[in-house]
């Protein structure tokens, strides 16, 4: 299975037709073959296997217009890459601020963040 290709299902499969991701998510994420998927549809392999070519182009021509996914893999890097120099740079700290600077580093900020958006849905999203 094409890693690339997965992320980009998850970032748009919601922009599918509901057939074309019924059958993408089968053949993803339930690790369907075409036999099966299309027994459980109802119709050819041939139809299956058209559909997620057609799926799969489609995923591909919209991250072309839309860069999502480079978008997300860029952030995702220059965090990671961030967090390891914020990482060493505590090493460097006396014992009680090297504490409170991993304590940062460490902490799950999903609350803070869950919080945020739901002040600032209105500008946000």
């Amino acid at each position: 299975m094409d890693l690339h290709l997965l992320r980009l299902w998850d970032i748009y499969n919601p922009l599918l037709t509901d057939h074309q991701r019924e059958v993408t998510d089968l053949y993803f994420n339930c690790d369907l073959s075409l036999a099966e998927i299309a027994e459980q549809k109802g119709c050819s392999r041939q139809s299956i296997s058209d559909t997620l070519q057609k799926a799969r182009r489609l995923m591909e021509e919209y991250e072309e217009k839309l860069h999502l996914l480079r978008h997300f893999t860029e952030v995702s890097l220059t965090q990671s890459l961030l967090m390891t120099e914020l990482s060493r740079w505590a090493q460097t700290l006396p014992d009680r601020q090297r504490g409170e600077a991993e304590a940062i580093l460490h902490k799950d900020f999903s609350a803070e963040v869950a919080e945020a958006i739901k002040r600032h849905s209105d500008t946000l999203l």
